[in-house]
């Protein structure tokens, strides 16, 4: 029987909601212990370089403190891999995001990119880190990830997001495709970007079997604004529980 998919939650607007007002409400940390607390089986963050969100320090308090999967994601500049390396989270999720960037919009050319990829890689390998590169459908580009030493790619899904209410066969068909590939290969698979309520049922249940982990953020957070953060993670949770499927 398949593995289902995990949900790791990313807590970056909790913390640009906190730094809107400054202080320490909400608060990042019991937040975090909430989600868990509340079925999350990840929790996720990406701090930036000018730290607009999550700040450093908040890691320095999540990463003793989180007992599902810690996941930072960011691009691998020095202080990033500085921080990745003294707080050792369960992985580690590189994303190609040149600074000032609002939020991710595209994934690694692991190609053009090979010989960072491959000295970052084994550096977090080294330290036991699970590695996992944000990436697009392109078969070559996640051919490339498994050459440089990822352990898992995670599939940007805006594109699908986007063509969801079109079509949603035609919209899920290159992720599976990239799925079943990057399976074939070795390589774990996670998604994120744009999933919300509306359409991970589909992808879940599409890609059942194939997918590891999805990491959600802003949606989830904007639907807890309605429905709790209790009852909002239940309902993602529920999109990717196989028994609540239709």
């Amino acid at each position: 029987m398949n593995e289902p998919t995990k949900l790791s939650v990313n807590i970056n607007k909790i913390a640009t909601l906190r730094n809107a007002r400054g202080g320490d409400v909400p608060n990042v940390l019991k937040t975090a212990l909430d989600c868990e607390k509340f079925g999350a089986q990840g929790i996720t963050v990406h701090p930036r370089p000018d730290q607009r969100h999550i700040r450093y320090s908040d890691i320095a308090e999540l990463a003793p403190a989180v007992t599902t999967e810690f996941n930072i994601e960011g691009y691998p500049n020095p202080a990033f891999m500085d921080l990745v390396l003294q707080n050792k989270p369960k992985q580690v999720t590189l994303v190609p995001d040149p600074p000032g960037v609002l939020t991710s919009d595209a994934g690694w050319n692991t190609i053009e990119n090979e010989s960072l990829l491959k000295e970052v890689i084994a550096v977090f390998k080294q330290a036991g880190i699970r590695t996992s590169i944000f990436i697009e459908t392109n078969l070559e580009f996640i051919e490339g990830a498994k050459k440089v030493g990822a352990d898992r790619i995670e599939l940007y899904t805006e594109e699908y997001a986007l063509r969801y209410s079109e079509n949603a066969s035609q919209a899920i068909e290159p992720y599976l495709q990239a799925a079943e590939y990057a399976k074939s290969i070795g390589l774990g698979v996670n998604a994120g970007h744009d999933l919300n309520l509306e359409n991970l049922s589909f992808f879940g249940k599409e890609l059942y079997g194939y997918l590891d982990e999805v990491s959600i953020g802003h949606a989830l957070i904007a639907d807890a604004l309605y429905l709790g953060l209790q009852n909002a993670i239940q309902q993602y949770l529920n999109c990717l529980n196989p028994t609540e499927w239709k």
